[in-house]
């Protein structure tokens, strides 16, 4: 009866995505943002940030963008929330902030406090909505509420700060907010999704999930591989032998390209989509309406205003600023965010580059590009030669990180310094290497030019690790579970801190040396 009941809500379910897919046609763009800013300035008006700001007197976009300039976290950090934390009223946003997203800050590894308010988390279901609706529509005979959903996420515990003040990871906050009608089809229950430890916690959802007709599961792959792992057998079609009924498979957090052959495997004999979300602590941006690699479409009309920066513009005194009236294709954009939680044209650090007037790809971070030698590497193009490299060798990488070696030396040559581990051994490391080097020169003109007669940069050293040498990294740095990610370019002290833990514990493999110098 119950499971009847389920399919009847699909149904329901279809017939709501049919109501936004048509206003989603007729939505315009522009009209639809300025709305949002002109939304987000009346209700902030009256607060510190507002007043300084002169909210009530803004009438447009270029006079908000002359108002208002960049910002990052730090200076939110420390000039509006730090003073009075965990009790802010009415600094960025009104009234008090009742709960806080801590993240830990992927290439600085320093905890963040990101606010997190009703508001917030109406726009976060509302993109969590369309994720549903957007899959429905591309399956018409979908029974997706026929079974759960799974999510493998962080604990959803939170910690009470201070009255009506709460702190914890954002899968905490979107648990306990998700809408009465998507709570029946939530796994895990709680009193697994709240333990704390990322491995006792995969291991018991691990057990409690056999048997349960998952139809959706979504997480960031890498820490999915890890958590897979612990059903024994074939890996080749595990995933539909564990969820025959299957239909969608959620990912974000990460590039997907270097993971995508080994999900295909495990997605053997499934009809399971790949749909890709951009979700972060500040705010859910976007989702994938059409297929795999054809871009994610932004929420436009969910209580965030978008701007955007050229990357090469973001160190200048006057950066130029963009938005959705007047974006270009094939740029590679910072992103920033002026949003219902409380934050004011915030350069979020990710980086993304326009197909149309409303889909995006993401392209990396701001703080991932690899420059130390004036060669201008960016995050999409260092996951390109990564997942090409590995093919070329008919292997997997479950992940990767790189650093530059600069020589101590004036005026000697420094190179880059790969990290990769993969899903099986071999013995074509120097190919992996070679054909790495070669995918660069090929996608970027100024690496080329510094790795010709290596005339600015020598090639790259890769150092090939044993399974689960990074899980165990992070495991050292308290860093496990899917609030963390293993950073594309390390600092200096990162660099230095995995390379002394992979010498301390033997995770080395092989080593495919650079010249040097």
């Amino acid at each position: 009866m119950l499971s009847e009941l389920f399919m009847d809500f699909s149904w329901v379910l279809k017939g709501f995505a049919k109501l936004r897919e048509a206003k989603l046609k007729h939505q315009d763009p522009k009209l639809t943002q300025e709305a949002q800013l002109r939304w987000l300035l009346g209700k902030a008006k009256d607060t510190e940030f507002g007043k300084e700001h002169n909210f009530s007197l803004i009438k447009s976009v270029s006079e908000y963008q002359s108002r208002v300039p960049l910002r990052v976290y730090e200076d939110f950090w420390n000039t509006y929330w730090k003073n009075s934390f965990p009790r802010v009223v009415n600094k960025t946003w009104p009234g008090l902030i009742p709960g806080y997203s801590w993240t830990s800050g992927t290439t600085s590894g320093k905890r963040k406090y990101i606010p997190y308010t009703e508001d917030l988390s109406r726009s976060y279901n509302k993109a969590g909505r369309d994720l549903l609706f957007f899959h429905v529509l591309n399956r018409p005979q979908s029974k997706v509420f026929g079974g759960k959903s799974f999510m493998l996420g962080g604990t959803t515990t939170l910690t009470k700060e201070s009255e009506g003040v709460y702190i914890g990871e954002v899968s905490g906050f979107s648990a306990r907010n998700l809408p009465w009608w998507a709570k029946p089809f939530f796994f895990p229950p709680k009193e697994l999704s709240d333990i704390q430890d990322w491995i006792k916690r995969a291991d018991a959802i691990s057990q409690a999930i056999k048997g349960q007709d998952i139809r959706i599961i979504g997480g960031m792959p890498s820490w999915l591989l890890i958590f897979l792992e612990r059903f024994s057998g074939e890996q080749e079609g595990l995933i539909h032998r564990l969820f025959p009924n299957l239909e969608l498979f959620v990912h974000g957090g990460v590039k997907f390209d270097p993971y995508k052959k080994q999900y295909e495997k495990l997605l053997a004999g499934s009809k399971a989509e790949f749909r890709e979300i951009y979700p972060a602590s500040e705010a859910f941006m976007a989702v994938a309406d059409r297929g795999y690699g054809e871009g994610l479409r932004l929420c436009l009309d969910a209580n965030i205003f978008y701007e955007f920066v050229p990357v090469e513009e973001l160190g200048s005194d006057n950066p130029k600023r963009f938005w959705i009236d007047n974006i270009e294709t094939d740029v590679n954009y910072a992103i920033v965010l002026s949003t219902c939680g409380g934050v004011w044209s915030y350069i979020l650090g990710d980086t993304v580059r326009f197909i149309d007037k409303e889909r995006v790809l993401i392209t990396g971070r701001t703080s991932y590009a690899l420059s130390a030698f004036g060669e201008h590497l960016i995050n999409e193009e260092l996951e390109k030669g990564i997942s090409t490299a590995a093919d070329s060798i008919d292997r997997n990488v479950t992940d990767f990180t790189v650093a530059p070696e600069v020589s101590a030396k004036p005026g000697a040559l420094g190179f880059h310094r790969y990290y990769v581990e993969l899903d099986r051994e071999t013995t074509q490391y120097e190919k992996f290497r070679d054909t790495l080097d070669k995918t660069l020169k090929d996608l970027n003109d100024d690496y080329l030019d510094h790795r010709a007669e290596n005339c600015g940069v020598f090639e790259p050293e890769v150092v090939f690790l044993k399974r689960h040498a990074f899980l165990e990294w992070m495991k050292s740095r308290g860093k496990l579970g899917d609030q963390h990610k293993v950073a594309r370019v390390l600092s200096k002290d990162l660099a230095q801190d995995l390379a002394h833990f992979i010498k301390a514990n033997g995770f080395e493999v092989f080593k495919v040396e650079s010249l040097k110098y």
